[in-house]
């Protein structure tokens, strides 16, 4: 049996090729009879349009750009999964590159990406503002969890979360505490360091800060171990990653956790329940924060020169095993 094609599908139903073309391409074009008579002899037959060709009709590829920070840390596979899962419905695919935390690599896969993808969502960016301007002039474009005036964005802002997680460790008699620093072209670490130091104003207590560390699992027993050079009975860390290392180093020297030390991570990946004791954290709304940017970036592609959006989508503070009443020992 022939592949079917447009000119089949075209004679079994009676119609011109150039209304089956239209009801893949322009279907707002077509009659509602005719269009379900189409796509139901489509499917019969096993056909399926093509992306190329249909590109050329509707100028679009029918693919945005993906762009994080680095694949290899654990917040993004739930996230990039979210952001598939939204494209996907809404008739996209997505291309996914890794930056490996290289502010000139961001800017230069969106260079790339130009001209490949109807538009493009770069993940926790650590380029500088007039670069991310200067890299999406002309591209629809949204950043997650970096907010730019002039850009589109969806952040996770967990003030609050971190207030609580906060208010949670003193209640357990915790007043010496440790602020253990991400990377310092972050703005979710600056935007988290900054909510962890307004809370310990106002509770007028002791917070020591150490850092920046990188946001990997080595990072986090590099903090870990300057934790151990401070008086600090709990810990902020920057994530749930760095936490982990946290844990693996506190574990190593002997310390009991949440005996002697209480750890909190942030975002709540996988490894955040899975770790031994599970990680007191907070959650990010990862299947929002996904869906919202592919769905703003959408509105940006079919009605460009828009305002930007602005979106903040609120975390939640989750209480596990690894924090607990302080020492008196």
């Amino acid at each position: 049996m022939s592949k079917p094609t447009i000119y089949s599908i075209a004679q079994r139903c009676g119609v011109s090729a150039a209304t089956v073309s239209r009801v893949f391409n322009r279907p707002e074009l077509v009659s509602t009879r005719v269009r379900e008579q189409v796509t139901a002899v489509a499917r019969e037959l096993g056909y399926l349009p093509n992306p190329a060709a249909r590109g050329l009709v509707t100028g679009r590829a029918e693919t945005i750009g993906l762009i994080v920070s680095d694949i290899t840390n654990p917040f993004f596979p739930l996230l990039v999964r979210s952001i598939q899962r939204t494209a996907e419905r809404m008739g996209s695919s997505v291309m996914l590159v890794d930056a490996e935390e290289s502010a000139a690599a961001e800017v230069r896969h969106v260079a790339r990406l130009r001209g490949r993808v109807d538009g493009v969502i770069v993940a926790s960016p650590r380029s500088s503002s007039a670069a991310l301007r200067e890299a999406a002039k002309g591209l629809p474009c949204v950043l997650l969890n970096r907010p730019l005036r002039d850009l589109s964005s969806v952040i996770c802002d967990n003030t609050s979360a971190l207030f609580d997680a906060g208010e949670h460790l003193h209640k357990h008699g915790h007043r010496s505490f440790a602020l253990l620093a991400g990377p310092s072209a972050s703005w979710a670490a600056a935007r988290r360091s900054q909510a962890i130091r307004g809370w310990a104003r106002g509770r007028g207590v002791e917070l020591t800060e150490l850092g920046p560390f990188r946001a990997t699992f080595k990072g986090g027993r590099q903090a870990g171990a300057a934790l151990l050079e401070t008086g600090a009975t709990a810990a902020f860390a920057f994530d749930d990653l760095t936490a982990c290392g946290v844990l693996a180093e506190l574990a190593g020297r002997g310390v009991a956790v949440p005996g002697d030390r209480s750890v909190v991570g942030c975002d709540d990946v996988l490894l955040a329940r899975t770790v031994t004791p599970s990680l007191t954290t907070v959650t990010a709304p990862m299947d929002d924060l996904g869906a919202t940017a592919v769905q703003v970036l959408t509105r940006q592609i079919e009605a460009p020169g828009g305002a930007p959006e602005h979106h903040r989508l609120p975390g939640v503070f989750v209480a596990r095993d690894s924090t607990g009443p302080r020492s008196t020992s």
